[in-house]
């Protein structure tokens, strides 16, 4: 064990989350090498991940990334990216800094390289650990199968809250839709805790309420977005308009999806399937696979989806309690999934 975690007592509540990590989600087995990428500020958690690998007989090697470089970081320090090309599982568990986006962009291209099975905690926290981490993920993954069948076959899907949103995306066969369920192969790394389907949409049009929250670091620096929600009128699948109460946030947004000439263009329409998920908790992580609609400006990963329009900036958007339509068939009312047709 990393020299830092050796004199952490780390909270028993956490070991639930840790042990679904380990053994449900990616599957880690005695024989396999394991890397965990952690920082200071998330030292209990990773004691408690840790643990569970030892449990498990795994050989590990743990990187506490202000060990190696200064944050926030531009780059993955490359003494990092190395060990994790050997590994067959691994772990990112961390908060995100402004600007940190691409260092974990490298790393994912390992990953994918190397078709390891990664668990993705950006921000994760003892909430999380205790709330979303406590899934049965072994149904959330027949629940999202049951989502992505219908999503796969659609047209179009509809969705409404009672915040205001109001939008329409079109499919089309050519793109790919991806099931991050929280159970992970060598095919897809995905975020813990996982419960989500996505896809890159061919158009979206209408206006999107983030009443919930927003991604990267201004999910910590703003949190529950409920009292001061955020406006994006959407046309043609790009940021025509933004209103929000909070005039930084405003500002902080308008100049994240700026950045290069696709940011402000919708690069991903996911549906959340984590059912153990009840509220929103003010953490991007989490939020995000609460059942309704997000949405993401920015595209760094259109591989994944087969798009063939790409930028280096990604930022989640979450609103609240949705109403789903799949072509004319509902399948979520005021955030409840209804009863699933076979499609």
């Amino acid at each position: 064990m990393n020299q830092k975690l050796l004199n952490i007592n780390f909270d028993p509540e956490l070991s639930i989350g840790a042990y679904n990590a380990l053994n449900v989600c990616l599957r880690l087995q005695p024989d396999e090498r394991f890397t965990l990428i952690t920082d200071n500020a998330t030292l209990e958690i990773a004691a408690a991940l840790i643990n569970e690998v030892e449990k498990i007989g795994a050989r590990h090697h743990v990187f506490v990334l202000e060990d190696f470089i200064q944050r926030p970081m531009l780059k993955m320090p490359k003494l990092i990216l190395d060990d994790l090309a050997k590994s067959q599982v691994s772990i990112f568990a961390g908060i995100a800094q402004k600007g940190e986006l691409p260092s974990r962009i490298k790393m994912a291209d390992v990953v994918n390289r190397h078709k390891l099975r990664h668990g993705h905690m950006v921000n994760i926290s003892k909430q999380i650990m205790c709330e979303g981490m406590r899934a049965d993920f072994n149904q959330i993954d027949e629940l999202s199968l049951k989502v992505i069948n219908k999503a796969r076959k659609a047209q179009f899907i509809k969705a409404k809250s009672k915040g205001g949103t109001d939008i329409e995306a079109e499919f089309v066969p050519e793109l790919k839709w991806i099931k991050t369920s929280g159970v992970i192969s060598p095919d897809k790394w995905g975020n813990l805790p996982g419960g989500e389907i996505f896809t890159s949409p061919y158009n979206l049009n209408g206006v999107f309420v983030a009443d919930g929250v927003v991604g990267d670091y201004l999910c910590q620096k703003y949190g529950d977005l409920k009292e001061t929600p955020l406006t994006i009128e959407i046309d043609d699948s790009r940021i025509k308009n933004l209103k929000c109460d909070d005039k930084t946030l405003l500002n902080e947004f308008a100049g994240y999806t700026s950045i290069d000439e696709n940011s402000d263009r919708v690069g991903e329409f996911a549906i959340g399937t984590n059912t153990a998920v009840k509220n929103i908790i003010g953490h991007i992580l989490q939020d995000e696979k609460i059942p309704g609609i997000h949405l993401a400006f920015g595209n760094p990963y259109a591989e994944h989806t087969g798009q063939t329009w790409k930028s280096s900036t990604h930022i989640d958007c979450v609103g609240r309690r949705f109403d789903i339509w799949t072509d004319k068939e509902q399948i979520m009312q005021d955030g409840d999934f209804l009863s699933l047709k076979e499609a």
